[in-house]
């Protein structure tokens, strides 16, 4: 059994990951466990000062302990937003932070997003995000860093993930496909409050190229680190990140390799 483990805040889209679960095992052999831990979020908002309490490292280290109890292989900080706000050095030290309470290879979402772009070959994006501007300008810069253009940014302005959490298949699916651009050589899709995972196949195929949204690229790179050597076997009917292989490198996911001649930061999958 491959288990990946997911701290998740609060309350909004965490059927995501039951519903990917039985996807991941209906779609080829080998057992799959995906425990979310559900960790503490005192107020629920896209607002800077919000996510940095949401993805403070007392809040985390707990969940991440909890996470040990379980026996999980990876553990995955599932909140975009609540990674990238601390911008990318912040993020780095979050993963590490996790990684040592958890005992296992741990990433975040924000961190995923540029692991599943890279694994794609993608350099040019299209950012649909729920979020207010002033946020969704941060996941920009972030994946600047990364190098990763993006080549149009919209957004939706929603403060609360509970309210993310309430759209449906028909919204999601506009949304997305409003906001492609004829640039973007993908569509990503920053929010873990946002369902998305039993549409994926659909988002890609109104948009006709890969969509990477964040529940999806979570459970991606925590299989990722989770299944060892052999890497991640491609399974289809989960969008096109699914249907190719990916494998592990020797550096922590989300953590850059200094290039101490030339100062540099280099990522691997």
């Amino acid at each position: 059994m491959v288990s990946a483990g997911f701290l998740y805040p609060g309350y909004s889209a965490e059927d995501d990951y039951p519903a990917i679960e039985r996807a991941l095992r209906s779609a080829g052999p080998g057992g799959v466990s995906l425990p979310v831990v559900h960790t503490l979020m005192r107020e629920d908002a896209h607002r800077v000062d919000a996510l940095l309490d949401i993805g403070g490292a007392d809040v985390l280290g707990e969940g991440a302990r909890a996470l040990r109890g379980m026996g999980v292989r990876s553990a995955v900080w599932a909140c975009t937003s609540g990674s990238f706000v601390f911008g990318w050095d912040g993020a780095a030290a979050q993963v590490a932070g996790v990684r040592e309470a958890a005992g296992v290879p741990a990433s975040s979402t924000s961190f995923a997003f540029v692991h599943a772009a890279r694994a794609l070959g993608l350099t040019r994006v299209a950012v649909a995000a729920t979020y207010p501007a002033d946020v969704a300008e941060r996941f920009v810069a972030f994946l600047a860093h990364a190098g990763i253009e993006v080549v149009a940014l919209s957004c939706r302005g929603i403060v609360t993930a509970a309210e993310v959490g309430t759209l449906g298949r028909d919204e999601v699916l506009a949304f997305v496909a409003a906001n492609d651009h004829p640039d973007a050589e993908a569509v990503l899709v920053p929010d873990t409050a946002l369902h998305t995972v039993s549409w994926l196949d659909e988002l890609e195929a109104r948009v006709g190229k890969p969509v990477l949204t964040a529940n999806q690229v979570s459970v991606w790179e925590g299989l990722r680190l989770a299944s060892g050597p052999g890497g991640l076997p491609p399974r289809t009917g989960l969008g096109r990140l699914f249907a190719v292989p990916a494998a592990v490198s020797a550096v922590p996911a989300g953590l850059p390799e200094q290039d101490a001649g030339q100062g540099r930061h280099t990522w691997q999958l």
